[in-house]
């Protein structure tokens, strides 16, 4: 989809809502966003299925939306999130594209990788180790919901065309 089609701009903002009231969602449970990384799941979703551009408004727009109107995440960690984002949007689509399949395997390849490159990224800006692994540590359940959760919603939107 290029940047002048108006579905590019409708599947962008209906990922963006997602990933705007998932990790509302979340947060009903305490440090829910760490340990569930909610906002990155649309993303994966918008990027894989849609292609660069669907990916990268949505991993652009959903976290500075949600920093702006939740004030999560806080200004601090936003280049941080935007960085993981914009690696999962480019991985995910890179990935789709090259294989032209769906599998579990693509999937897991997908999270780990934009999780190490994004960590070392973090690492990098904070210098804090730590940080860099929260996502292994405390957002374990949120890796293993993005593979096996991303995997089924997008075996589901497979037999759609859009």
């Amino acid at each position: 989809m290029g940047l002048s089609q108006s579905r590019t701009y409708l599947f962008g903002a209906i990922f963006i809502l997602g990933n705007l009231l998932l990790p509302q969602l979340c947060h009903f449970i305490p440090d829910g966003g760490k340990m569930w990384l909610p906002i990155y799941f649309f993303t994966l979703i918008a990027a894989y299925k849609f292609g660069l551009r669907v990916g990268l408004l949505t991993a652009i727009f959903s976290p500075v939306l949600n920093c702006l109107l939740f004030g999560m995440p806080s200004l601090a960690i936003l280049p941080v999130l935007l960085i993981k984002s914009s690696l999962l949007a480019g991985v995910a689509a890179g990935v789709a594209h090259y294989t032209q399949k769906l599998s579990l395997l693509h999937i897991a390849v997908v999270i780990v990788a934009y999780q190490v490159f994004g960590g070392m990224a973090e690492w990098l800006l904070t210098g804090s180790f730590m940080a860099a692994v929260q996502d292994f540590t405390w957002g374990l359940p949120g890796i293993l919901f993005q593979i096996v959760g991303g995997w089924l919603a997008l075996k589901g939107l497979a037999k759609y065309e859009f």
